[in-house]
């Protein structure tokens, strides 16, 4: 068979392959519907369990059934997923309104994960099956292929109540994403039949309805007047703040308990949480924590910060408000698919999708009944005829042969081959004209339905047909009346699965923390050979003076409000805040440095570290910076006054590295000492000042495969030896040269 090359741009194939792909994920996985509020994993799982008459009045249902099942008919994408889905739904600290009623370990609040599938057990909650799956046997909604057409799915569930807006839904999709609060059953409901009574309702007196999000969690929206743009738009940020009461304790102490969380810290958050208070602590944010306990349970959260005596416990609190995830944000995307394409909502337009849809599924639904009704009527109908003419369809069917020849008898007046008593019940035979269904009805009607009161209970049931047929005609006759019928059915949904309000929706200023004034004292900063750093004051570094300075590296002397800079052989700089390193104790761990202060780029196991000192010294000194290949410079300490933590100290060239960053004094002499034994002592006035972007001017001739080893800086009077092979040099003692020669050999 020949083949043809079609030739294309590939671009163009990439940008239509992408689209096709986007809006697979889009359509198919990750965004609900605005009609039932469901992705389509969460669809095919309720709809699986509704086959499998997983009822809410029955007894549960292996969970591993329940995916496999799913996932064999309906969602071939990996069992995690449809779990996932089946797990979520049941927790009540996610939903506001939990669609599966599970049994075993589904997980907690506090971010332990639900048991293997094996374990647990689900089955459809009460209100699911009334609710989402009710009318699902009314031909309300489109079924359509699963994926290999071999079985028939709903399009969407004849959801009654808007399930986008009671559970909300959170997505991540290809360029886009979906995150939808929660809100209140009796609420949303309210606003709908508000909506129904009055299409042209706004966002605003919407508001006064639906008075914003409500989370299973509870908590406090703080944000109020913000929520009038969020729910125009469909876009914004609603700030959220735990619930936190201060308690009088024996002792005269204070404790915080906190009875409510934010639910953006649902799960892993809720240790991170902890975390940060102990860091609080740690970091000497405050002084006042003496203890962090989280006592919650099955009955609900409880996590108590125990104070010291005297605290100011409303700081605090406004602290934990401002530091920690006690108060967070939740971004709001009410991104749907409306109308087979995904589109960002506010929220009357999603009521109105709702709405829309519950006339739809209302008008098929009563369409469905009544015919249904009718069909009755029929049946019903020629049973009373049957009733009147029982003596002469009893010869018929005894004079018949078979029972297609007593049928068109009934039917079409078809006497040929039946034998009558007389002539006259033939006559009359020939006068019958029963429909097909009322002869099959007919002929399968048994004896007892001819006692009297049967017949009398037959004729009831025809007038209460006749009676549901006028009912169902009036409804789809006037859209005011269908109306009237989803609003009762509104109103007892709500009267049935409403709750209170859990969130406070309010206006609330901005938590302010009195920072307290930090005494000032002098402090030394002890930074070992293992790069771990403290803090001491001075009377306990004297009193360990000797100690101090045989285990440690580097020592500062400096004010517990100062930076600390440290130079290392990269040329660069790197700053921390004394009050960032633990203060304590002389035999304290101490905390690695580089760990220190968050954002610090600092490595001590790949950065050697020439020199650390207080900003407040290095700014007023001149610094003298030496490298390997005998550049050198002076640059003057003010231009290290940098807020920021890490800064290039001098240039380097490429090859080379920074060995030597000292303090030089006024009347100093700088010693450069080469691999190869060479000495060049020098005046430090001779040595030109730079900028700390320059690399510097030679300061030494450097045979061919010399390098600088050492720089020393000699005060006035100093009297320094260093070993040279066999022999001692006094470097004091050599004669000063100019700069940029051979120097000598030792």
């Amino acid at each position: 068979m020949a083949q043809e090359i079609i030739r294309t741009e590939y671009s163009e194939i990439m940008q239509k392959s992408f689209i096709d792909y986007s809006m697979s994920v889009i359509l198919a996985r990750a965004v609900p519907d605005v009609r039932d509020g469901l992705k389509p994993v969460q669809r095919r799982t309720l709809y699986d369990m509704y086959e499998l008459k997983v009822d809410y009045n029955k007894p549960y249902k292996k969970s591993a059934r329940i995916v496999g099942d799913t996932m064999g008919k309906y969602h071939p994408h990996g069992d995690s997923s449809i779990y996932e889905a089946l797990v979520v739904m049941s927790q009540d600290f996610k939903k506001s309104l939990p669609l599966v009623d599970g049994h075993g370990n589904f997980g907690s609040i506090e971010g332990d994960g639900a048991a293997a599938m094996r374990y647990t057990e689900a089955r459809l909650a009460k209100v699911t099956q009334e609710v989402y799956l009710g009318d699902l046997d009314k031909n309300v909604v489109d079924f359509v292929p699963n994926y290999d057409e071999t079985e028939k799915e709903p399009e969407v569930l004849p959801v009654r109540v808007p399930n986008l807006l009671i559970n909300g839904s959170d997505g991540i999709a290809v360029g886009m994403v979906t995150s939808i609060p929660q809100h209140n059953l009796g609420e949303v409901i309210d606003g709908v039949i508000a909506y129904m009574k009055n299409p042209d309702i706004n966002t605003a007196q919407m508001l006064e309805i639906i008075q914003g999000p409500d989370f299973p969690t509870g908590g406090i929206v703080t944000n109020k007047d913000d929520l009038l743009e969020i729910y125009s738009t469909g876009v914004g940020k609603i700030k959220i703040r735990g619930k936190a009461e201060i308690e009088k304790i024996k002792g005269g102490k204070e404790q915080i308990v906190i009875s409510e969380i934010p639910y953006p810290m649902i799960g892993a958050n809720i240790g991170k949480f902890l975390n940060d208070i102990y860091q609080l602590v740690e970091s000497k944010k405050t002084n006042d924590i003496t203890d962090i306990s989280n006592q919650s349970s099955k009955d609900g959260m409880r996590i108590i910060v125990e104070l010291r005596k005297g605290a100011d416990a409303q700081n605090v609190l406004n602290l934990l408000y401002k530091k920690t995830r006690l108060e967070d944000t939740f971004g709001v995307n009410m991104l749907a698919v409306a109308d087979g394409k995904p589109e960002t909502l506010g929220i009357v337009p999603i009521i109105r999708h709702h709405v829309n849809f519950q006339y739809e599924i209302s008008t098929r639904k009563y369409t469905h009944l009544l015919g249904k009704e009718q069909d009755k009527k029929e049946i019903q109908e020629g049973l009373i005829k049957a009733c009147d003419v029982i003596d002469l369809i009893i010869e018929i069917l005894r004079g018949s042969k078979d029972v297609k020849q007593a049928k068109a008898c009934l039917v079409d007046g078809v006497t040929a081959g039946i034998k009558f008593k007389s002539n006259a019940s033939k006559v009359a035979a020939e006068q019958l004209r029963f429909t097909d269904r009322q002869a099959q009805a007919i002929l399968d009607m048994r004896l007892h339905r001819l006692i009297g009161l049967e017949i009398e209970a037959l004729k009831a049931e025809y007038d209460d047909t006749l009676a549901k047929i006028a009912k169902y005609t009036k409804i789809l006759g006037s859209k005011a009346e269908m109306a009237k019928v989803i609003i009762k059915d509104l109103q007892s949904i709500k009267k049935e699965y409403a709750r209170e309000r859990r969130t406070v929706i309010d206006n609330v200023e901005e938590a302010v923390v009195e920072e307290k004034p930090i005494e000032v004292i002098d402090v030394a900063v002890l930074i070992d050979r293992f790069a771990y750093a403290r803090v001491i004051d001075m009377p306990t570094f004297e009193r360990n003076k000797e100690a101090a300075e045989t285990e440690s590296k580097k020592i500062v002397f400096c004010k517990n409000i100062d930076k600390i800079c440290l130079f290392t052989n990269n040329g660069d700089m790197h700053t921390i805040k004394v009050l960032s390193l633990p203060f304590g104790k002389f035999r304290d761990k101490g905390q690695p440095i580089d760990t220190a202060e968050k954002g610090s780029k600092i490595d001590l196991t790949k950065e050697n570290l020439l020199l650390a000192d207080s900003m407040a010294n290095i700014i007023t000194k001149k610094l003298i910076f030496g490298t390997k290949q005998a550049m050198i410079k002076v640059v003057d300490g003010s231009e290290f006054d940098v807020s920021r933590k890490l800064i290039a100290a001098t240039k380097v060239n490429d090859g080379d590295e920074v060995i030597c960053v000292k303090v030089l004094g006024e009347n100093d002499t700088v010693v450069m000492r080469s691999a190869k034994d060479m000495f060049l002592r020098i005046d430090g006035a001779s040595i030109p000042e730079k900028k700390k972007t320059a690399v510097g001017v030679r300061g030494m001739k450097l045979a061919n495969g010399d390098e600088i080893t050492d720089i020393y800086v000699l005060n006035e009077g100093d009297n320094v030896e260093v070993k040279v092979k066999d022999k001692t040099v006094a470097l004091n003692r050599l004669h000063v040269g100019s700069r940029d020669t051979k120097g000598v050999k030792k």
